[in-house]
């Protein structure tokens, strides 16, 4: 079986078409996993809404997809972010909203649990440091977690020993031989911030038990000229130019 792992991908139609393109190029997938946020910042969260659930998929809940249904506030967004969402929420159907109404925090699939920010806090935690890290892999069951919320592509590895160490994700990670345990984020679909721009995805391979990495350029200036006519905050508009 192949799982596609997709996090983060924003609003961002066609970074998301793009990865599922480069998805079916390379024989495609039995099904989707996604790490929240699938609305947030971007120009068209319906949209990606709708195409993500013309997939067969899973999906957990992320914290810009409970504030644009106001399950949260946005006080602690900074004010573009929070005006985006806003904006978003304007946006959703009411099926969009049931939608996200019912995503759960945390799911399991096989060995892996995943989740949107972090297995200790779903919803808000950015995992970015092997200290953080440590302290997480006692608030999961299973061998492996995928997480997303930081838009940037980790491996966080637990040896035998109990030590930490914290690694970018390679474009292989073989998880069948070593008894690590791992907590892996494929980097962000619809706004990287990692310094490339090309949109991030991974593939879970159970067959051979690898994890395998992918960036896939897209259209970014046709995504920024949708954001402008959206009149969405500009430092949004510009981030995805650089990946940051």
């Amino acid at each position: 079986m192949r799982y596609a792992v997709l996090a983060d991908i924003h609003g961002n139609l066609a970074a998301f078409k793009a990865v599922l393109q480069d998805l079916e190029g390379k024989g495609g997938v039995d099904e989707i996993w996604c790490l929240g946020d699938t609305v947030g910042y971007g120009p068209e969260p319906h949209a990606c809404l709708e195409l993500l659930a013309s997939h067969n998929h899973v999906c957990v809940a992320g914290n810009h997809d409970w504030a644009a249904i106001g399950k949260i506030d946005t006080l602690d967004f900074n004010p573009d972010a929070a005006r985006a969402c806003q904006w978003t929420a304007q946006q959703l159907t009411v099926g969009d909203i049931d939608y996200l109404q019912g995503l759960p925090l945390q799911l399991e699939r096989g060995d892996f649990t995943l989740v949107h920010g972090s297995p200790r806090e779903p919803i808000w935690e950015y995992l970015l440091s092997a200290v953080d890290a440590r302290a997480n892999f006692a608030c999961f069951d299973t061998r492996f977690c995928f997480v997303g919320h930081s838009h940037v592509p980790l491996v966080f590895r637990r040896d035998e020993a109990g030590r930490c160490i914290l690694e970018r994700l390679s474009d292989k990670v073989s998880v069948g031989m070593r008894r690590d345990r791992l907590i892996v984020n494929p980097g962000g679909v619809g706004q990287p911030r990692d310094g490339d721009p090309r949109a991030s995805y991974a593939v879970y391979d159970s067959n051979d038990h690898t994890i395998y990495h992918y960036r896939v350029e897209y259209d970014i200036a046709a995504t920024q000229n949708k954001m402008m006519e959206c009149q969405l905050p500009l430092s949004l508009v510009f981030r995805l130019s650089g990946g940051y």
